[in-house]
């Protein structure tokens, strides 16, 4: 079952990049942006972080935090992050916890062939910890700077 806005949004435990384990609720008082995507280093995948980093002190100025999640491994998403030099953690999903509580784990079709993947997707969640606005299916161009807009 999808999430709703206006929805209270759980605490989940994450491991995340630069060593970082933490909980959602430790972000109350603050914006959370957590954008899913399919994979590191991936062309849509690249480019959404790049934009995300490129309005980061945008988000940090309108007292935002980012999370990027997606199910790669920590190692895979510290070469990544430097890679690109993202000021943002990027959270470790390889169990899916955050993923399926989110509900972005859905059937997918490429070549023919359905398997169960991450939906590029995109939470807001406002700083009493209620989801205030999701992007489901995002297609990448413009997408961040839409989110800065909403915020």
């Amino acid at each position: 079952m999808k999430l709703k806005e206006g929805q209270p949004i759980e605490n989940i435990v994450f491991t995340a990049t630069s060593e970082l384990s933490s909980d959602l609720a430790a972000y109350r008082g603050k914006k959370v942006v957590i954008y899913f995507y399919p994979k590191d280093n991936t062309p849509g995948c690249t480019s959404e972080s790049k934009d995300f980093t490129a309005l980061h002190d945008q988000f940090s100025a309108k007292n935002t935090v980012i999370f990027g999640v997606s199910r790669d491994s920590l190692a895979s998403h510290e070469k990544f992050k430097a890679k690109f030099d993202m000021p943002f953690a990027l959270i470790s999903d390889p169990d899916e916890v955050f993923c399926k509580h989110f509900d972005v784990i859905q059937l997918k079709k490429f070549m023919g062939k359905e398997y169960m993947g991450v939906v590029r997707s995109t939470f807001l969640i406002d700083e009493n910890g209620v989801l205030e606005k999701v992007w489901w299916n995002v297609k990448v161009k413009g997408h961040a700077q839409a989110v800065l807009d909403t915020i």
